[in-house]
């Protein structure tokens, strides 16, 4: 056999076949994930098995290594499967009871960002959705008083207003809901301006996602566990995690999770600003975690801020999370400015004995998510 490699063309047209053949192959491998879905909706089996999914990766792990694979890439090619295959059984409605009824949801909010991803959600679930907004010829009490469920997907500030126009129009047996970032507000004026029953929620992930596997929606009780355990019900169906909480609890954590976290990437991002270096002068020094809080902040300055400043300003728990960053900041600064190494050691004791066996999972998925970024170059 010779030594001789083959011409560079004739391998890459080579590798082409083979890529075409593995396309081939998921079409037919999506075609029976279609079948599971029938299977799991007639017999009202939930999309999601961790036990096959955890069976699954183990053994082609196992396999790749036996054929001189990376065992980790193939097993993260599969994880990526294992998600669109979720996705696509929800999608065909396979968590969705084959007796359940179709209902008339009216998403008042429609043309928003989130507006668009409910509408779909809810026609992707099988029920007939009222697009509702500014300038639709359906307005949005008319739409209250026809359906059965009313979703408010309007701006976190005038959301109680909208909520004293339509509430008032909700048929009793009905349920009006909201999907705002503050809950405690909302709920209270919900109860008060309706009889019907009333739904608090809030998707933890923005409308432009890629998939809906895995997201996480809290859900409060407002009035009406029936519609509660239906909404539970829908979401969980689309793949979503459903989290209960109170709205006080909510927005306790919201403190931290949205108003702690979005103000120390303003910090980050207005600092960068007037400091005035531009980006692409320090792109060749970034390692792949600073790359990583870089596109968190790009990402976050390039939508709007109408829908950040209601998410801090109008949380009640703003002053006291602000005042413990800048506190924390300003300890930190004077330990560095003083040269004080015994102090910095005893402030990463203290946060390390905070994050506590969490360490070993942010590791892990830190890891994952950097590789994925060297991956793009």
């Amino acid at each position: 056999m010779s030594d001789t490699p083959r011409p560079l063309e004739v391998v890459r047209a080579m590798i082409d076949a083979l890529d075409r053949e593995l396309l081939q192959l998921l079409a037919r491998r999506s075609a029976l994930v279609g079948e599971v879905a029938a299977y799991k909706r007639q017999h009202g089996l939930k999309v999601r098995d961790i036990v096959r999914e955890q069976t699954v990766l183990r053994d082609r792990g196992e396999r790749a290594e036996a054929l001189g694979l990376p065992r980790e890439e193939i097993e993260s090619v599969f994880r990526v499967l294992l998600r669109a295959s979720r996705e696509q059984q929800a999608a065909l409605r396979a968590e969705v009871p084959v007796s359940q009824a179709a209902r008339t949801v009216a998403v008042i909010g429609a043309h928003g960002g989130f507006g668009r991803l409910l509408t779909r959600l809810f026609g992707d679930l099988g029920h007939h959705v009222l697009a509702v907004d500014v300038h639709t010829p359906l307005r949005a009490a008319d739409a209250a008083s026809l359906a059965d469920v009313i979703v408010l997907a309007v701006p976190i500030d005038v959301t109680e207003q909208v909520i004293a126009d339509v509430g008032p129009h909700v048929r009793e047996d009905a349920l009006l809901m909201d999907v705002t970032s503050i809950k405690a507000a909302p709920m209270a004026a919900m109860l008060a301006h309706t009889r019907a029953s009333v739904v608090g929620t809030h998707p933890m992930f923005g409308p432009s996602v890629h998939t809906l596997q895995g997201q996480r929606v809290v859900l409060c009780r407002g009035r009406g566990d029936a519609w509660f355990d239906w909404v539970a019900q829908a979401f969980g169906a689309r793949g979503l995690v459903v989290t209960e909480a109170t709205a006080e609890a909510h927005d306790r954590a919201m403190a931290v999770v949205q108003v702690l976290n979005h103000f120390q990437t303003q910090v980050f991002g207005l600092t960068l600003a007037r400091l005035g270096v531009p980006v692409s002068e320090t792109r060749p020094y970034t390692s792949p975690s600073y790359l990583l809080e870089l596109y968190v902040a790009a990402r976050h300055f390039a939508q709007s801020s109408a829908l950040y400043g209601p998410i801090e300003m109008r949380n009640p728990e703003l002053g006291r999370v602000t005042a413990a960053l800048q506190t924390a900041a300003q300890e930190l600064a004077a330990i560095l400015t003083r040269g004080d190494q015994a102090a910095f050691d005893a402030v990463f004791d203290e946060v390390r004995a905070y994050f506590g066996d969490f360490t070993d999972e942010a590791l892990a998925q830190s890891r994952f998510l950097i590789d994925r970024i060297v991956e793009q170059g």
